[in-house]
């Protein structure tokens, strides 16, 4: 049997050593690593300030080539479990009825670079994020023209991205829970803060799962499957899992867990990205967000003293929340810290637990200063 049929049989036997290239290093960044951080990008903390992320700033993680794709000729085809198969345009998808919804995304594997030793994949620090308007058709809609049949366990989403990871010839595909896929937000989104969606972030159509980390928001969709036994493909049973090492079979990567991050103040040093700023009175200003429940309290710690900042209304209950705290900046070295609780009372951890493909990491960030 050859390696790749044996995977596809059983791709939760060797799920970490399918996923990375290698074991987790203590040593410098590799070339690979650098090479997908130059594909892919993340947004810089200062776009914090903004509401809705502009599209150009917006975090992208993409696994394969973006593909070249004719908007006049492309079909979205829904089929499996259904009673009615659909095959639509873009035209078609644009004359149904729709939603404009903000929601913050954030890749899962985001933070994984700062973690020792470092899962080798692509090497986030921080800022694997950004906060959208996604206009589209409600999955639940066209779901329902198609006639979810009784027996449906789940929904598969697969984009025309191509390519091969773990040994494994592959269109990404993910799914989503029958009742996941039916939530009412859950939206097919055509449109990306207004306008025509970037090749980038999936062009013509793409999924958008409010509330989940990033690899289940499908780019480049050509099928919808409704199936009726859990789907066991590589980013589902290989990628995207919780691990301890690489025999272990993991649990699944779902929804976002709660986190802050603040806009460094100051001004940058060009290369270590130290930050420089004056005495005196400074408004630090950053966002929260959480995946399953409304963020209610941001905490933010100067030298290890914490004090309530001031949080702000969220656009969306999927959209990240602001926060501000004022700070009077004594000369010397500082470290700034920021930490969020959630409604389920989740709160971001000082020190991160380890996982092998480095993911759902939500330490506190800490942002060392020097004020003169």
């Amino acid at each position: 049997m050859s390696r790749r049929s044996s995977v596809l049989k059983n791709p939760r036997r060797q799920a970490g050593k399918l996923t990375a290239p290698g074991e987790p290093s203590h040593g410098p960044l590799t070339g690979e690593e650098l090479q997908l951080a130059v594909r892919n990008h993340s947004m810089p903390l200062e776009a914090l300030r903004n509401d809705t992320t502009p599209a150009g700033l917006h975090y992208l993680l993409n696994h394969f080539d973006i593909p070249y794709i004719d908007a006049d000729n492309w079909h979205l085809r829904i089929g499996g479990a259904v009673q009615r198969s659909l095959e639509l345009s873009l035209r078609a998808l644009r004359r149904a009825p729709s939603i404009s919804l903000p929601v913050t995304l954030e890749c899962a594997g985001n933070g994984r670079s700062l973690l020792r030793p470092r899962p080798l994949s692509q090497p986030w620090m921080l800022e694997g994020v950004g906060t959208a308007t996604w206009t589209g058709v409600p999955l639940a809609y066209l779901l329902a023209q198609a006639g979810v049949e009784d027996d449906a366990v789940e929904v598969v989403f697969t984009g025309a991205d191509a390519g091969i990871q773990g040994g494994v010839r592959q269109q990404y595909a993910r799914s989503l829970p029958i009742g996941e896929a039916l939530r009412p937000d859950v939206v097919l989104a055509y449109r990306m803060n207004g306008a025509e969606l970037p090749p980038q972030h999936g062009y013509p159509l793409r999924l958008v799962v409010p509330g989940w980390y990033g690899m289940a928001s499908v780019k480049w969709l050509s099928t919808i499957n409704v199936v009726t036994k859990p789907f066991d493909g590589f980013q589902q049973s290989v990628a995207y899992r919780y691990q301890q090492d690489a025999d272990d079979a993991g649990t699944p990567v779902t929804w976002m867990k709660v986190r802050s991050l603040m806009v460094p103040p100051g001004v940058p040093d060009f290369f270590t990205r130290s930050r420089v700023l004056a005495a005196g009175p400074v408004m630090l200003t950053g966002r929260a967000w959480s995946g399953k429940g409304e963020v209610q309290r941001v905490e933010v710690g100067i030298d290890g003293e914490w004090s309530a900042a001031h949080l702000e209304h969220s656009a969306s209950p999927f959209a990240w929340r602001a926060w501000s705290m004022p700070w009077v900046a004594d000369p010397g070295e500082h470290e700034l810290t920021c930490r969020a609780t959630d409604a389920s009372g989740a709160v971001q951890p000082l020190e991160q637990a380890w996982n092998y493909q480095g993911m759902g990491n939500n330490v506190v960030q800490r942002v060392k200063v020097t004020v003169e």
